[in-house]
């Protein structure tokens, strides 16, 4: 004689050989990590960063940081809150471009410090970016094409490449320590 399962015990054999296997992916999928969401590219995690960063150095000085539809302060409110952003008083940094325009920095405002933790070196990202950023204008003005101008550029190009890798793997985990927000 074989032997068949009574109907009402075949449940009960789906729950006592499931049930540990579905406990143990619960448990599993109840301690991984949240989604994060889409990956960011890396301009927008560097800007992401530089965001979080002069946030916080603003909120340290007792500011609100500038967002669209935020209700504008006083002429004197806003001007002291661009003068902590981007800083005040005499441009430290200043570089002339080929093109015969300058372009001008401040080294003590919120940027500044974000991108000294981002960069490492503010005063050599400043002046990097602000080649690399002007290559097609340079190329413009010279009335050459650009792959002539990126030539002549090589070294600047391969400094704000490494400063941008640096920036990108700092961002990441600045990015990735904070709490995330339901």
């Amino acid at each position: 004689m074989t032997h068949r399962p009574r109907p009402w015990a075949r449940p009960l054999l789906a729950l006592t050989v499931l049930g540990p296997l579905s406990l143990a992916g619960l448990l599993v999928s109840g301690c991984e990590a949240p989604d994060p969401g889409p990956a960011l590219s890396p301009d927008d995690t560097v800007k992401a960063a530089t965001q979080l960063l002069t946030d916080r150095c603003l909120a340290a000085r007792g500011l609100t940081p500038p967002r669209p539809g935020r209700r504008p302060g006083t002429k004197a409110q806003e001007e002291h809150l661009a003068d902590a952003l981007f800083g005040a008083g005499r441009t430290e940094l200043s570089l002339r471009l080929p093109t015969g325009y300058s372009v001008r920095a401040h080294t003590d405002g919120c940027l500044a410090s974000a991108q000294r933790a981002l960069y490492g070196d503010q005063r050599r990202w400043f002046r990097v970016s602000t080649v690399v950023n002007n290559l097609k204008p340079e190329a413009a003005y010279r009335k050459t094409g650009l792959a002539s101008v990126r030539a002549g550029h090589r070294t600047e190009i391969a400094d704000w490449q490494r400063l941008r890798a640096r920036a990108l793997t700092r961002a990441t985990h600045l990015l990735t320590d904070q709490p995330r927000t339901p």
